[in-house]
């Protein structure tokens, strides 16, 4: 036999745990290979030092705190075998009652925070709403037909534009219908060589006064026609463009930014 198969078991030989076979075995290899022999050495010294230690006592209270656990157990044991079946219901359902109040509590709050998110846009409505039946009502004593409903054929009053515009106007004044501002046109411009209108675009501010006429406050993009400038600053000042802040609901004074872009209209029948 080699020396790794015999180290397999130098520690049963010294502890004379082998078979008489197998220790004849290690015995004729010990007696030709002295490597094996230095080890069983040091086995046995290791076990004379061993065998030398003295034997540590137990503490003298170990039995007696033994017993005190097992009687500690064994109350323990029957007082779970005398747990009703309520408690036991009980007891396996509480983590579950604990993760479904929790659920509803969590979608409770989410709710609340997205009613109160909601909640002036909801007013906004409601008064929109509100303000509209009023102008319908008023409408409808005066002999006109918006009280039951809007007639195509009659202009919108301004009144019922800025009723329409309830939720917007605290924003944004409303356009005065009949105003010249929003029957505002312009003629096509001069023609260039290539026969092709010359499109003309503007950004202008504009200031709105309480009783619902305007002024040209500040030129953010000159438009390349001067004249459309002109004609816009023209229908701000010659009647009220918007309506008045008191049928607005909105502050008396409102500045206003205008995007003005000129398209073409070429089919009139309309």
């Amino acid at each position: 036999m080699s020396c790794d198969e015999i180290q397999k078991s130098l520690s049963l030989y010294v502890d004379d745990g082998l078979t008489p076979e197998t220790r004849a075995v290690c015995y004729q290899h010990l007696e030709v290979c002295p490597v094996c022999r230095a080890q069983i050495a040091d086995l046995r010294a290791i076990r004379h030092d061993l065998a030398m230690l003295s034997r540590p006592a137990p503490p003298a209270d170990l039995i007696s705190s033994i017993n005190k656990a097992l009687v500690t157990e064994a109350s323990v044991e029957r007082a779970r075998r005398a747990t009703t079946f309520g408690e036991l219901v009980t007891t396996a359902l509480q983590p579950r009652l604990i993760r479904y109040a929790f659920s509803s509590l969590t979608s409770l709050v989410l709710f609340s925070a997205v009613f109160l998110a909601l909640r002036p846009h909801m007013l906004a409505l409601h008064d929109a709403a509100r303000a509209f039946d009023e102008s319908s009502a008023v409408a409808g004593n005066s002999g006109n037909t918006l009280g039951v409903g809007f007639d195509i054929n009659q202009p919108i009053s301004p009144e019922n534009y800025a009723a329409l515009r309830a939720p917007f106007n605290t924003e944004s004044p409303s356009l005065n219908p009949g105003g010249a501002l929003a029957t505002l046109t312009w003629e096509p411009a001069h023609l260039h060589n290539n026969g092709r209108q010359d499109d003309d675009d503007m950004v202008v501010v504009a200031d709105v006064f309480s009783n619902g006429k305007a002024s040209l406050a500040d030129v953010m993009q000159a438009p390349r026609d001067r004249r459309m400038l002109a004609d816009f600053q023209k229908a701000l000042r010659q009647n009220a463009a918007f309506v008045p802040a008191s049928m607005d609901r909105r502050p008396e004074t409102m500045r206003v930014v205008f995007s003005v872009q000129r398209v073409d209209v070429h089919d009139t029948n309309y």
